[in-house]
């Protein structure tokens, strides 16, 4: 039996899956780490932290799997998209990574869009100037933090440093350079017109390969400290959610899925470039070699019942202690509890500003309709729709480019409840599938070593005989009316609202 590592460097933890070729779980470990916001609206992480948790879990799913070393012939790395990672000469950390979520760069992104053109920018990266991008970050470092910049010789992202630890090579993929805001989409490559015109130098960036291509293999010091082999090979590997993708088995034209995780995605796969001039969406390419995806993004969708849960649940956190449960489960029974509509309480899900499709980093959340009558429950329902709603913003938005959607799968930890699948399915008037495997991006990325290492021949093929459908939703008709009574009026309070999140936002 031959057997590959998934790696999903996430924003709460890193999670390391061994798994065999027909992608059952052998062992598998997590290890968190903290998220540092020194301003409002900043988010910061250490990379160091990063690595020592992938070293960490590598090291205890080799051991606890039992597992010969020469046998974990391949494994690859998912990540968070976008964030910022600074080396120096001697490869060290220059300082603490500026991630997906900060939205410190408006300036930086006027700046941009001043330089390149807003319609030219979208044409070379399929997107408009975004305060999550990485691009942006780097001239905020550049503006702000000139010393720091002067001594920059590598920028790699999240996973991309972790690969460097591992393998001491400098490289990145395709679907999470897509996010950079510096890769010529289309072609799959780094522009050249974008980085003359942002006058940044090209020797800083790492080498640009397929998600399934081959990039190194596993340094001796490192085989010596994690238990791998030298031989083992680390393959592009994806952006976390170019490998929930492969790991839920969108990898054909007329899949998609929904993911909800500490941000919320829909993605949909696609083999020909499917460009938004508006900007509302992103389109990447994906792990799939010559192909791309197209996605919408709310910022704040896992993130907004979080952070519910542990400022107004400590009772549940508690509980589920005692009990040897998961406070969700709590949480789930009192939604299920609550009609359609929360009791005519609507939710604004945008803790961290929005993306999809509002692009506004001033914008925060916001209970409307709250009355003396609601409770706890009701405003848990309320959270949970109002997420939902803004990821219907984003499947209608593809619906409008023409992405045909024929089969819509659920992941991330929304995707594991009853109750949120069932709001997507009567939101979207459509099935929400699950399937049996639970580790979406980071079997995603063992695919994807799989395919490197020729266990698979494809991404497809592999796709096909790893994954199983689990769980299936229905829409119910009475649901779905409601909802779309609703989710016109969450639409109509974004726009009533925009200036005085600005107003707020400068006092």
């Amino acid at each position: 039996m031959r057997y590959l590592i998934g790696i999903d460097l996430g924003t709460s933890a890193t999670k390391t899956v061994l798994f065999d070729e027909e992608g059952g779980i052998v062992a598998s470990a997590s290890q968190e780490y903290p998220l540092y916001q020194p301003q409002n609206g900043w988010a910061e992480q250490r990379p160091e932290d990063w690595r020592d948790a992938a070293l960490t879990t590598i090291a205890k799913v080799v051991k606890e799997s039992k597992v010969e070393k020469e046998d974990i012939k391949g494994l690859g790395i998912s990540g968070q998209m976008h964030g910022l990672v600074m080396l120096d000469e001697a490869g060290e950390v220059i300082r603490p990574s500026i991630i997906w979520c900060d939205q410190r760069t408006a300036k930086e992104c006027e700046e941009i869009t001043e330089k390149i053109g807003k319609e030219r920018l979208i044409e070379i990266t399929a997107n408009p100037a975004l305060t999550g991008f990485t691009a942006s970050k780097i001239l905020w470092v550049r503006n702000h933090e000139p010393e720091n910049y002067a001594k920059c010789r590598h920028i790699l992202l999240p996973k991309d440093y972790v690969r460097y630890i591992l393998t001491g090579e400098f490289a990145t993929e395709v679907s999470d350079a897509s996010g950079m805001q510096l890769l010529d989409v289309p072609n799959r490559c780094w522009s050249d017109e974008v980085l003359e015109k942002l006058e940044i130098d090209k020797t800083l960036l790492a080498k640009v390969y397929e998600s399934v291509e081959v990039t190194g293999t596993i340094l001796p010091e490192i085989a010596e400290r994690t238990g791998l082999s030298v031989h083992t090979s680390v393959v592009g590997g994806a952006g976390d959610n170019a490998a929930a993708a492969v790991g839920t088995g969108i990898v054909r034209e007329g899949r998609a899925f929904t993911t909800i995780g500490t941000s919320g995605v829909v993605f949909a796969h696609s083999d020909k470039v499917t460009i938004d001039k508006k900007g509302r969406v992103h389109t990447f390419c994906c792990a799939v070699p010559g192909a791309w995806h197209v996605m919408g993004v709310t910022q704040g969708a896992g993130l907004s019942l979080k952070w519910f849960r542990d400022n107004f649940c400590q009772d549940y956190i508690e509980l589920a202690s005692q009990e040897g449960k998961d406070a969700y489960d709590y949480i789930n029974a009192d939604v299920a509890e609550t009609p359609v509509g929360s009791n005519r309480l609507i939710y604004l899900p945008y803790l961290m500003g929005e993306r999809t499709p509002h692009l506004d980093p001033d914008c925060r959340g916001v209970f409307f309709g709250l009355s003396a009558i609601h409770t706890r429950k009701d405003m848990l329902r309320a959270v949970m729709e109002g997420v939902s709603y803004s990821l219907k913003d984003c499947n209608d938005i593809l619906k409008e480019m023409g992405v045909e959607i024929e089969e819509m799968m659920a992941c991330g930890g929304g995707g594991k409840s009853p109750i949120w699948r069932q709001m997507l399915s009567d939101m979207y008037d459509c099935k929400v599938k699950t399937v049996t495997a639970k580790e979406g991006p980071a079997l995603g990325v063992a695919i994807l070593a799989g395919v490197g290492t020729g266990i698979y021949k494809s991404v497809e093929e592999a796709c096909d005989k790893v994954l199983k459908i689990d769980k299936e939703c229905t829409p119910i008709v009475e649901n779905t009316r409601q909802y779309q009574k609703y989710h016109k009026i969450y639409k109509e309070l974004y726009p009533a609202l925009k200036e005085q999140y600005k107003a707020l936002q400068e006092i």
